[in-house]
């Protein structure tokens, strides 16, 4: 009788550790992989990056189209900005122009 009580006593808190164990592996593991873990934090500081560079392109680009615009304004033309959108537009060229003409090939 006294060995199967210190039987049944050293089985149960092996189980206790067991499950303490697997329960703090299931943490750790998710601590790591998860969804807001270690690696997940590292690829958000990537994709931060990665869009604050594009956003720092995007708002050249605007700037620059923003530009474009004010030069096409009606109280202040420039003359080589509607010379150029003109010929763009209508296809036409100055005969003074040399014109290269592509082939597809």
């Amino acid at each position: 009788m006294v060995s199967r009580s210190r039987l049944k006593s050293f089985l149960t808190g092996l189980a206790l550790y067991t499950m303490a164990a697997a329960m703090i592996g299931y943490f750790g593991v998710n601590a790591y992989t998860g969804r807001y873990g270690l690696n997940a934090q590292q690829e958000l500081d990537q994709e931060i990056v990665a869009l604050t560079t594009e956003l720092a392109r995007l708002k050249q680009e605007r700037a620059d189209s923003e530009h474009r615009a004010s030069l096409l304004r009606s109280d202040r033309v420039d003359p080589d900005m509607l010379d150029e959108r003109a010929r763009y537009q209508l296809d036409y060229a100055n005969p003074h122009d040399l014109v290269w003409m592509k082939t597809p090939n």
